[in-house]
């Protein structure tokens, strides 16, 4: 074989990789969020989730994809784990659609749609308004130009009349069950080596509608394909969060039990595969069918074969799914970690950061988590000054004293989580960014990067009041009055209230939130914080207090302030509002 052909196949490879990958990432951005509405909205039981991971896959072209935002939306509590078993079922039947149309590719001419595509394309893409539907008809012009180059190098190749080639598949007894194992291993291996379960299928077709390999050895390569994908998959969640790891091993589960139950009924099967295909074919098409070569046909069994082994395995499994939700969930536990002990981001993981507009989705679960720690943090801050307020007069050691010291340290600890936060979060995006975006998900990450700017800034708001705290409770300065702490508890709950506003559109859709709210409450804020100053100076001369109290006293008052003021700073990154 000449190194110029083996270049072509591997090119050709790479041309049908790039194009289902380009495909798949244009038809992700051309749905955009009414996908993941979708796909949340569709699973209100194990059948509709099933159809909906069908439909989803088949539509997006990636089954990776429906699993990243199926995960996720777990993560949210959006679906409970036995629906996203029922979603991945259905994301392994949708993603068969690319076997059919790799055997369409391979078995007619397709070479005349390929130059069309690409010049319409190039046209929208410099259309701002159809500039996805250009990239997705270059990557169908790809995929089409790598099937058919496959196709012509197949042919350059001869590998049925080769016989190194024949001798290696003919070494192997046909009937033996060695042999089935021996190929479903190989078929394991080739795709968790490429990455691509497309790649592997292409390259057996190739294989068996040449006639090198017989089509029994091609479709054990087929099964090991399935199990290839999900020890990649596995892989990936490692470093992932519980429920990711759970999902993608409820995926494993489902391919593996189907390979096994297959092994005991490989013959009958896909001669049944043979003869639907025929009979089906025939119906259909009934003179292409006869014209095609009876070779070429095998691409068609082999898609076949894919489809009814997705579809019936689901057919069983779907009524087994609360066992398989119990079975991983006691495979997987949940790691016992304190949180305050301890800083993890809980949605993003690098190994399921597969497309730039799913990954907008993980980091924005991971800011409503951040918003919702700062929140937690400022509660701290309102038990501290409670603390100071019992504890005063005792002493370092006492009982009183040591509970306020474990308190303050569990501060200082979630404000180095929020930093942390910030340059992780950060980091992600900045990922995510290299990539080519839609205008609508480079706007929804400029506003995320303002969004985590701002919580830090809490965070560090949060920190510096209970640094006020503990120096007067540290210090030999008198107490605050019950006045004084009458309006810090007052003022802390008008804070307090602004942070449940911010919390609540983080959690939920920003067309159903009333942003005035944030707004009156951010008005009364600084209404009560001028009316505190006046008084505070009227105070301080009627030596109410001293002038010491006085200024640790506005120093809270006024951290309040500000605090309120970086809340309304996230709310208006998030509803789209430009900083003044």
């Amino acid at each position: 074989m000449s190194i110029w052909i083996f270049f072509k196949l591997l090119g050709s490879l790479a041309l049908l990789m790039f194009g289902m990958k380009s495909m798949s990432e244009a038809l992700q951005k051309m749905a955009g969020p009414q996908l993941r509405h979708a796909l949340g909205a569709m699973t209100t039981n194990r059948f509709t989730g099933l159809l909906t991971g069908t439909v989803v896959t088949a539509s997006v072209q990636s089954s990776t994809a429906t699993t990243v935002m199926t995960v996720s939306f777990v993560n949210a509590g959006l679906l409970t784990l036995a629906q996203a078993i029922s979603v991945i079922m259905g994301a392994n039947i949708g993603t068969t659609l690319t076997a059919w149309i790799m055997a369409l590719g391979a078995s007619f001419d397709i070479s005349n749609l390929v130059y069309p595509a690409f010049f319409i394309g190039i046209i929208l893409i410099y259309m701002k308004k159809r500039r996805y539907v250009g990239d997705f008809l270059f990557g169908l012009a790809f995929l089409l130009l790598g099937l058919t180059t496959l196709r012509m190098t197949g042919n350059d190749m001869d590998l049925g009349n080769n016989p190194t080639v024949t001798a290696f598949f003919q070494s192997f007894d046909p009937d033996s069950f060695l042999t089935t194992l021996t190929f479903l291993l190989l078929g394991g291996v080739m795709t968790f080596c490429v990455q691509s379960s497309a790649a592997v299928m292409a390259i057996t077709m190739l294989l068996c509608s040449s006639g090198a390999m017989p089509i029994y050895q091609g479709i054990a390569l087929v099964l090991g394909e399935n199990i290839g994908t999900t020890i990649t998959s596995n892989l990936a969640a490692l470093s992932a969060n519980t429920q990711a790891r759970r999902a993608a091993l409820a995926h494993m589960f489902f391919n593996i039990f189907g390979v096994i139950w297959i092994l005991f009924v490989f013959r009958w099967f896909i001669d049944g595969v043979i003869w639907l295909v025929d009979y089906v074919g025939g119906s259909v098409a009934h003179q292409d069918m006869d014209h095609m070569d009876s070779k070429e046909k095998l691409n068609f069994v082999l898609a076949a074969f894919h489809t009814c082994f997705n579809v019936i395995n689901a057919g069983i499994l779907i009524w087994f799914i609360p066992q398989i939700e119990k079975f991983v969930c006691w495979v997987i536990k949940p790691k016992k970690v304190d949180e305050e002990e301890d800083f993890r981001l809980h949605f993003i993981t690098a190994g399921f950061m597969k497309t730039p507009e799913l990954s907008v989705l993980e980091a924005q679960k991971e800011i409503q988590s951040f918003s919702d720690r700062m929140q937690r943090m400022f509660g701290m801050v309102r038990e501290l000054l409670n603390e100071s307020s019992t504890d005063t007069g005792k002493k370092k050691g006492e009982k009183g004293g040591e509970d306020f010291n474990k308190l303050y340290s569990r501060i200082e600890k979630y404000e180095g989580i929020s930093d942390n936060m910030e340059i992780e979060i950060a980091k992600y995006l900045d990922q995510v960014s290299d990539a080519h975006l839609s205008d609508d998900t480079k706007a929804k990450i400029r506003a995320m990067l303002r969004e985590i700017s701002e919580l830090e800034s809490i965070g560090d708001a949060c920190y510096n009041m209970a640094r006020t705290i503990s120096r007067k409770y540290q210090g030999k300065q008198d107490h605050f009055t019950d006045v004084q702490y009458e309006h810090l508890h007052q003022m802390m709950q008008l804070t307090d209230n602004a942070l449940t506003q911010m919390n609540l559109l983080m959690g939920g859709r920003k067309e159903a939130f009333d942003i005035n709210r944030t707004f009156n409450i951010e008005n009364e804020i600084n209404n009560f914080r001028n009316q505190l100053k006046s008084q505070n100076i009227i105070d301080v001369n009627n030596h109410a207090y001293t002038y010491a109290v006085g200024t640790i006293y506005l120093d809270i008052i006024n951290e309040c302030e500000k605090l309120a003021d970086y809340v309304v700073n996230v709310v208006e990154a998030r509803m789209g509002i430009r900083q003044k």
